[in-house]
């Protein structure tokens, strides 16, 4: 299905978060979908992966049940993306995320170098503004919120709120 840019939100956030700012982190993102929700985003694009994006995604799936207008969208790097996973927690939420999914994308069929950024440019290109978890300069979330940044995204770092919110 063909979203609509205008409306769209896209995630990228660090896989590595403490434990004890997860909570808070939380909070903060739920807040943020809702100030975007009120100026009328209706598609919440997720990356799929650990940490930020899998936040993000139970964020989006909670506000679905009071916002019935709202899609969570999937973009997956590839169909094998959990094959070399092992934390069974982590496991089970992704499977429980793909069935609470409207859309499921996947940009490439197998793992293959640069499928990642693929994922990172399909959840850019399909969005107008992108809510980050950023801490550091380097990686892909980096990549993504520069690459957001270029084709003329709002970009929105949380992770300017990281020592605020650091319960550690």
């Amino acid at each position: 299905m063909m979203l609509e840019r205008s409306k769209t939100v896209c995630f990228t956030g660090h896989r590595d978060i403490d434990d004890c700012d997860k909570e808070a982190l939380r909070e903060l993102v739920l807040k943020t979908i809702l100030i975007y929700i009120r100026r009328g985003y209706c598609n919440f694009i997720c990356g799929g992966a650990v940490g930020f994006d899998s936040i993000a995604a139970e964020c989006v799936a909670e506000l679905k049940k009071e916002h019935g207008e709202l899609r969570l969208v999937l973009a997956l790097p590839c169909r094998d993306q959990t094959a070399k996973w092992n934390n069974l927690e982590e496991l089970s939420f992704y499977k429980k995320m793909l069935g609470k999914a409207d859309e499921v994308v996947y940009t490439s069929q197998m793992y293959e170098k640069g499928c990642m950024h693929l994922r990172n440019r399909y959840m850019v290109d399909n969005s107008s503004v992108c809510i980050a978890y950023k801490t550091s300069e380097k990686g892909g979330t980096a990549y993504t919120c520069k690459y957001a940044e270029k084709s003329g995204l709002e970009v929105v770092n949380l992770g300017k709120f990281a020592t605020q919110l650091s319960f550690c």
